[in-house]
């Protein structure tokens, strides 16, 4: 069984101002490097054995600030964990889009990645995973929306709508017959 670790990114100054990133390269501000830190002082007293981030820097900061307590991991970029891309809609605040596009936005083709071929590449990725490290533990650095729809397609009957929060774990475990979530959104770690 491969037991897989989601971590969503750091919080950056876009994520505050409740801009739409996709795949634009924002960086982390200070307070989303200083949670990180605290996932990966979190993350530093248990069992991983390979890392794997989004290339995208909030994304891969994140992963290295994570690997800097766990030298011993291999850290690999992998262009498929890349947030599904919000096409003319990025960089734009909710109240623009409804400015510019009307408040149904939503049911127009703004030239955003269809949430199925998101979760094909993210389904791809995770079988790939799953045959290389069938009885390890993965830790996944990603994005929300990337995390959430994965999550959502490996647990089809669960009830996963709680928005993940930024440094949140996320914890699956990868069975034959059923896929089983241990922690869900979790950043206890941000309390201590």
């Amino acid at each position: 069984m491969t037991i897989v670790g989601f971590v969503r990114h750091g919080v950056t100054g876009w994520n505050k101002e409740g801009r739409e990133q996709g795949r634009i390269d924002i960086p982390l501000d200070d307070e989303g490097i200083e949670m990180a830190e605290r996932v990966a002082k979190r993350l530093a007293d248990q069992r991983w054995d390979v890392i794997f981030t989004s290339p995208l820097i909030r994304a891969k900061k994140t992963a290295e600030i994570i690997a800097a307590k766990k030298p011993e991991l291999p850290l690999h970029v992998d262009d498929r964990l890349c947030e599904t891309s919000g096409g003319f809609i990025e960089g734009t605040t909710e109240a623009e889009r409804i400015a510019k596009w009307g408040a149904a936005w939503r049911k127009l083709d703004l030239g955003r990645e269809p949430s199925d071929k998101m979760i094909a590449r993210g389904m791809e990725f995770i079988e790939e995973i799953n045959r290389m490290y069938s009885t390890q533990r993965v830790l996944i650095v990603s994005h929300g929306s990337y995390i959430g729809k994965l999550v959502k397609a490996l647990l089809p009957d669960g009830n996963f709508e709680e928005e993940l929060q930024n440094t949140s774990l996320t914890i699956v475990h990868m069975k034959r017959d059923r896929n089983f979530c241990a922690l869900y959104n979790c950043t206890k770690h941000l309390r201590l």
